[in-house]
């Protein structure tokens, strides 16, 4: 359980690699802080995880920030949440002696991932969007030079259109950062060759 300022209900594994980044892990809705740790571990072995749960509910199910319809985002709710997440990754570091971390979301842990890195850039060291989506209409600037954004999407994907992760990796690519997109041959859901990617570009973060 959490009692930092921002409290999210999470958990922190320490690291033992302690050449690795931290890994900042962000679920999809419905998960839980739970959810990726078993992915953290796979692909960024012997590194620290930090796994916070969604602090807003949809029917029930965890969720990092409100929307109004499917792929319509609560433009308003994910600015505060962003800023909610920000602090807690901060005070999160400070507790805990850690670096800047590197994310790891899948769907709504990965849109807000991509919020994170336009609203506080600098604050992670990189980003493995997994399934994402643009998270505003009109993106804030930011300057992401040296920051690391790894993009998975699915060809089949019926909830985010190859459209909108392009227009995601252009934008990242126009704010600096330095991103490899995958669209692979898949639906919404992860495979064995999301994992493989994400471990390989882990390594080299």
């Amino acid at each position: 359980m959490s009692d930092l300022r921002s409290d999210f209900v999470h958990i922190f594994e320490p690291g033992q690699d302690t050449a690795r980044p931290p890994v900042l892990l962000l679920h999809g809705t419905g998960g839980d802080e739970r959810d990726l740790l078993p992915l953290g571990r796979t692909v960024a072995p012997g590194a620290a995880l930090l796994s916070p749960r969604g602090a807003v509910l949809e029917h029930g199910m965890p969720r990092f920030f409100r929307r109004l319809a499917e792929g319509v985002f609560d433009e308003d709710d994910l600015r505060r949440r962003t800023d909610d997440l920000a602090a807690f990754i901060r005070e999160a570091q400070a507790r805990h002696g850690i670096a800047a971390p590197v994310a790891l979301g899948f769907s709504n842990g990965a849109n807000i991932a991509a919020s994170l890195l336009l609203r506080h850039p600098g604050l992670l060291r990189g980003a493995a969007l997994l399934r994402a989506m643009v998270p505003y209409a009109e993106p804030p600037a930011a300057r992401l030079e040296g920051t690391k954004v790894l993009l998975l999407s699915g060809a089949a994907d019926p909830i985010v259109p190859a459209a909108n992760t392009a227009r995601l990796a252009g934008i990242l690519q126009a704010a600096g950062a330095t991103v490899k997109h995958h669209d692979l041959p898949l639906g919404h859901g992860l495979s064995q060759m999301d994992v493989a990617l994400t471990r390989d570009w882990m390594a080299a973060v």
